[in-house]
């Protein structure tokens, strides 16, 4: 957005905004709230399609770019309707994707492949969406492009001021036990209750351990009991918090075990802050993760696997700290100044407009 505000454009957003939108309007961005939801046939859909809608109807955009499956069909349908400008679409990891249910296929790729007809542009994220792009008719750097993710500032992780032990005196743990962290949203997707079924297994080998659940969700409750009712031990829920970069510095190994990703800022910022990741082995997931290299890839819903790969960097400090330096060489191609400018030269040939008018 400020991207575009410097280029001299005027941003709009759209969005069900939650505790972001005073950022926004403090950038002098115009906010229109609609009200999407997360599920395709859910009554939220079609009060968010009115309001798209009633919005485009009173509103021309020389460019649209959509996110998310359910807003991106319905901007891209209401943008057809109403006359706008150019449309771009960036697939945060589609919902369809190899090992996916039958259903998923169903809704979100019958979707895509309408969708497609009302998309100027599509930007893919990971190999694999980038591919499934080519099949479904988009041709690449015409109108398909690859742009490793949303981007994360390494620089900003490179010049932290670190206190080893403001969030861990929080926790009342000590500087040389080893913690692993999980910064995601507490849901099913995100596969917390599986890493704690792994955890279960890790801590009663490695007492001076603790694990760092970062988020909320609608889970939490959940999650809490299991540990609870479990008995787990060293599980610290520190919720929605705003010092992550602190809270990684902090960290000895990060861990993300979705069971779905588009390409995983959370394990970008990982590896800018110099820490090994232990992942699934999933799309997106793979493509930030070298095996071996810059962490460690566990089959989905493999538990004995993944609390074997916590123990393997939890007893060997070296081997940890080789991990964090490859990752922070790598992650220098996924740099937000990099990712800018991609987009900038995205928008430079969609935006043939004098935007001065």
């Amino acid at each position: 957005m400020q991207l575009l505000q410097r280029e001299g454009f005027e941003v709009h957003a759209a969005a069900a905004y939650g505790h972001r939108q005073c950022d926004l309007l403090a950038i002098g961005v115009q906010c229109w709230d609609v009200p999407f939801a997360r599920t395709p046939c859910s009554l939220g859909s079609g009060r968010a399609f009115l309001r798209l809608l009633a919005l485009m109807r009173t509103q021309h955009f020389d460019l649209i770019h959509v996110h998310t499956p359910i807003a991106a069909f319905l901007g891209r349908l209401t943008a057809k309707l109403t006359g706008q400008g150019k449309v771009l679409y960036t697939a945060h990891g589609f919902h369809f994707y190899s090992g996916s249910p039958w259903y998923n296929w169903l809704i979100y790729y019958t979707a895509e492949l309408i969708a497609a007809h009302w998309t100027d542009g599509l930007i893919t994220i990971n190999i694999e969406d980038f591919d499934r792009a080519k099949k479904m008719g988009f041709w690449p750097n015409v109108n398909l492009f690859f742009v490793p993710g949303v981007g994360v500032d390494v620089q900003a992780f490179r010049g932290h001021d670190i206190a080893r032990q403001y969030v861990r005196g929080e926790c009342g743990i000590a500087e040389d036990d080893v913690v692993v962290t999980c910064v995601a949203e507490l849901n099913e997707n995100k596969n917390q209750s599986f890493l704690l079924d792994a955890w279960s297994e890790c801590v009663r080998q490695h007492a001076r351990t603790h694990l760092w659940l970062v988020g909320s969700g609608g889970q939490e409750n959940e999650l809490r009991r299991k540990v609870q009712r479990e008995n787990i031990a060293n599980v610290h829920f520190l919720g929605y918090r705003t010092d992550v970069v602190q809270i990684l510095h902090e960290s000895d190994i990060v861990t993300l075990v979705s069971k779905r990703e588009g390409l995983p800022r959370c394990i970008m910022e990982a590896m800018a802050a110099g820490k090994p990741v232990v992942a699934t082995d999933i799309r997106g997931n793979r493509d930030l993760v070298v095996n071996g290299e810059t962490g460690l890839l566990v089959g989905l819903q493999d538990s004995n696997g993944l609390a074997r790969a916590f123990a393997i960097l939890i007893n060997n400090k070296g081997t940890r700290n080789a991990m964090g330096s490859a990752g922070l060489s790598r992650v220098k191609e996924f740099d937000l100044g990099c990712v800018m400018e991609h987009m900038s030269a995205i928008y430079q040939s969609y935006l043939q407009v004098d935007k001065h008018q």
